[in-house]
């Protein structure tokens, strides 16, 4: 099968936003790799009406679904247990550049603080304040209204607060 035009491009260029919101909605990177890989390979066969669009809300939007069907079944994925050391030429931390100013314990805080939030809770308090999403293309997103993302959100991030601390997150006017 021929490759879509501009469907690399778009991989090339979008991948590392997206394997960071991927990230933020799993909570670990193999499970994100395994999300964005799931959600390009289901984009690839619409690429030609996908691309007339908004490409990378649909690739969100995929990422959205399958992992809120991952996280429905009763089936466990496999968890690796150890990194790859650095003298392998493996590069281990697939996420340094996200945030260059951040610690990596703020990184782990946060990870496990999301990943003690419900699965709408957290896709969209990720959605809405890691992807700086508008409450619209949320809603779009998630396949529900924007009231639901307002009090979705307003919950995750008042259980983020209890989680973290409330110094921590400032809140922002829904």
């Amino acid at each position: 099968m021929r490759e879509p035009d501009g469907f690399r491009e778009f991989v090339v260029g979008r991948s590392p936003s997206l394997l960071r919101t991927a990230w933020m909605l799993t909570g670990d990177a193999a499970g994100a790799e395994d999300l964005l890989q799931t959600a390009l390979a289901r984009t690839w066969p619409h690429w030609s009406r996908v691309s007339q669009g908004h490409p990378e809300a649909y690739v969100r939007q995929v990422m959205v679904r399958t992992n809120a069907s991952w996280k429905a079944r009763f089936w466990t994925r496999e968890k690796p247990t150890d990194l790859a050391s650095a003298s392998d030429g493996i590069q281990t931390d697939l996420y340094a550049d996200a945030d260059p100013s951040g610690s990596v314990t703020d990184r782990l805080v946060l990870a496990e603080a999301l990943a003690q939030l419900p699965l709408r809770q957290r896709q969209a308090v990720v959605l809405r304040y890691f992807d700086d999403l508008p409450v619209a293309a949320v809603a779009e997103i998630m396949g529900c209204s924007a009231g639901t993302v307002k009090s979705q959100t307003a919950k995750g991030l008042a259980r983020l607060r209890e989680v973290i601390g409330q110094d921590v997150l400032v809140e922002e006017e829904l």
